[in-house]
């Protein structure tokens, strides 16, 4: 024989929900005395304050390990890269020499990118160093902050510097000023106190034909000693780094020219298959003419 359950009214189930939430007669809410309530709450307080506790104190110990100054591992930063300005997406540098929006927002980003370099910023905070050394400046046990940097004026950029330029560093005549940069590394004693350049070429053949004349600045694109070791941002406050600037007299126009830079040092390898920016990069420039 099946008995059926006996079907609750709706007002049989709120008041059934009103005697969980708060029992009079057993002064129970939600099914636990306030003893039992306040038993559990402690014993949440004291063991996500020990997950805390320990938490902080995993933190701290490891920060007493790191320096503010120097990056604990830089294992990944033995060989710097190169990089270009004005720094574009894929590094395709498109210059359309009718046009001026096409290579305005170029002399825009390189007229901030060269800012920090105009000679009179460069004499009012950094030294006149002495060429073929290396700047060092030892803490000797004290804390020597900041560091001092040595001057690369914006002038040592010869054609490319873009002062007083109506060429607009190049581009809206069809010569354009492409800037190479080494990638900064900590305490990297750059061309093992030899001396370094950067040099230029055309990727294939075909580019090499198309790629044109071009001049360097400084001349044979040298960058001296004096600008290393980089001690880093904290130490090395006002340090500007060396530039190469490379202009481009008569590239081929309305062709993609597939362009490669390397640094020619002693002890910086350019020949890592698998770092394409190790000690190198690669772009391409288009000069379109109508």
């Amino acid at each position: 024989m099946v008995i059926q359950k006996e079907k609750k009214s709706c007002g049989q189930v709120v008041e059934e929900w009103k005697e969980f939430v708060w029992n009079p007669r057993t002064h129970q809410f939600m099914g636990r005395t306030g003893t039992s309530w306040a038993f559990i709450l402690l014993f949440y307080l004291v063991f996500y304050g020990f997950l805390t506790a320990m938490f902080t104190l995993t933190m701290w110990v490891m920060l007493q390990t790191v320096s503010d100054h120097t990056p604990k591992y830089q294992d990944r930063l033995a060989t710097p890269g190169l990089m270009i300005r004005p720094k574009t997406e894929n590094l395709d540098v498109i210059v359309n020499v009718s046009d001026t929006e096409s290579w305005d927002q170029h002399v825009q980003k390189l007229n901030k990118f060269l800012e920090p370099y105009n000679d009179s910023i460069q004499a009012q905070k950094n030294d006149v160093c002495r060429p073929g050394r290396y700047y060092e400046q030892p803490d000797n046990g004290v804390l020597n902050y900041p560091k001092r940097a040595c001057q690369f004026n914006r002038t040592q950029l010869g054609d490319c510097s873009g002062i007083g330029d109506p060429t607009h560093y190049g581009y809206s005549t069809g010569q354009p000023c492409i800037f190479i940069k080494m990638n900064r590394v900590i305490n990297f004693y750059a061309g093992a106190n030899q001396s370094m350049n950067v040099t230029c070429v055309g990727k294939r053949d075909e580019d090499a034909e198309n790629l044109g004349n071009f001049v360097m600045f400084p001349a044979n694109g040298n960058i001296d000693l004096m600008y290393f070791p980089y001690y880093g941002k904290k130490f090395h406050v006002n340090y500007t780094q060396p530039l190469v600037a490379v202009k481009f007299l008569n590239v081929t126009p309305n062709v993609e020219v597939n362009v490669e830079c390397r640094i020619n040092a002693a002890n910086i390898a350019t020949d890592d298959e698998r770092d394409k920016f190790a000690g190198r990069v690669a772009f391409k420039l288009r000069i379109n003419k109508t």
